[in-house]
């Protein structure tokens, strides 16, 4: 039962138990010869006991309507304001509270959306200090890594394939035509090696860090989905809006983006992806949808640690992690991240 129905019935019965009341007391008082006059005094062809109990109903009706469509109003500015605390808004009440009850719950609203900033701002502060941190450290240990990675592949296994591939170039030259299979396999295992040089130069060639490295959150983005674009068979789109953040949310954003699209590649296997990175009003929204064949969420959360990893990160930086997926038709994932200025 809502508050309006609430209040109609309270009105109504408020109303028709004080009828009974102010009757009963005046017939105590006043006491009647005779009792039937009261079904044989008529108003508007309506016995006159009825009439007066039918109009004390209607006016407590009408004032359990009344009621409760005023306190219906003043519950639903409060709900309004912590809806928009919920969704990481600033809570706006623009209409007047009229009771002095909800006037107190609204400056304590107000109390605890101010702490809730605070906070953010903070989490925020400390996110960007981190990233920045880690990003320098990490860049440092990537980079050395990553040369000696590559110094390695190519001091080993890039020299051992160019010796086959002169080996194997060799016998083909000296091979006879005599033994047409034997040629034929020589040539195919030619061709393996050559292959392999190619993916072998092509590995030493991408590899990076996978941090943003110095570039700004739509940079790192559009650089990784145009490497996914070359090597995957999926049609990927995005709508990315260029604006300024701070380094923790971007670094956060961005694995965040990694690890969904991850997710993507390995288990939905869908066919096209799309991207969205916008800015609404103080709302940084990062959003990844596919059209694969999706999964329970509920199920998926508890033991998922990619899950798991990106909500922390989502809250991290004061923002709200939504995912829905609807099996067979794919998967939504939005970060709404709220933007506030540090002081």
């Amino acid at each position: 039962m809502n508050i309006l129905q609430r209040q109609i019935v309270i009105g109504a019965s408020l109303a028709f138990f004080v009828f009974l009341f102010v009757m009963t007391t005046f017939f105590v008082v006043f006491p009647l010869s005779d009792w039937s006059l009261l079904w044989e005094q008529e108003m508007i062809d309506v016995p006159f006991i009825i009439f007066v109990s039918g109009m004390s109903v209607f006016i407590g009706i009408v004032f359990g309507v009344i009621s409760g469509l005023f306190w219906k109003k003043q519950l639903r500015i409060v709900e309004d304001g912590l809806r928009q605390i919920e969704q990481g808004q600033q809570a706006e009440i623009n209409e007047p509270l009229r009771l002095k009850e909800l006037e107190l719950i609204n400056a304590r609203i107000g109390k605890i959306q101010k702490h809730l900033a605070e906070q953010t701002k903070l989490s925020q502060k400390l996110a960007s200090e981190k990233a920045e941190e880690q990003e320098k450290r990490i860049q440092e240990i990537v980079s050395q890594e990553r040369h000696r990675l590559a110094r390695e592949l190519h001091d080993s296994v890039s020299q051992q394939l160019f010796a086959a591939s002169m080996l194997i170039s060799a016998i083909n030259e000296a091979q006879t035509c005599s033994d047409n299979i034997q040629a034929k396999q020589l040539k195919l295992v030619e061709e393996m090696i050559h292959q392999s040089q190619l993916e072998m130069r092509a590995l030493l060639l991408h590899l990076r860090p996978v941090a943003l490295k110095g570039k700004s959150l739509q940079e790192g983005i559009q650089e990784l989905l145009l490497e996914l674009q070359q090597k995957v068979p999926m049609k990927i789109q995005w709508k990315i809006e260029h604006f300024s953040l701070d380094k923790g949310i971007e670094d956060h954003l961005f694995r965040i983006l990694q690890e969904s699209v991850s997710n993507t590649l390995r288990h939905a296997k869908a066919t096209t992806l799309e991207v969205l990175l916008v800015k609404r009003g103080n709302l940084v929204i990062l959003r990844v949808v596919d059209d694969g064949i999706g999964f329970d969420v509920e199920k998926t959360k508890t033991g998922s640690y990619g899950l798991q990893n990106m909500h922390e990160r989502a809250v991290e930086i004061g923002g709200t992690l939504q995912i829905v997926s609807v099996p067979n038709q794919g998967t939504r994932l939005e970060v709404r991240v709220p933007l506030l200025s540090l002081d």
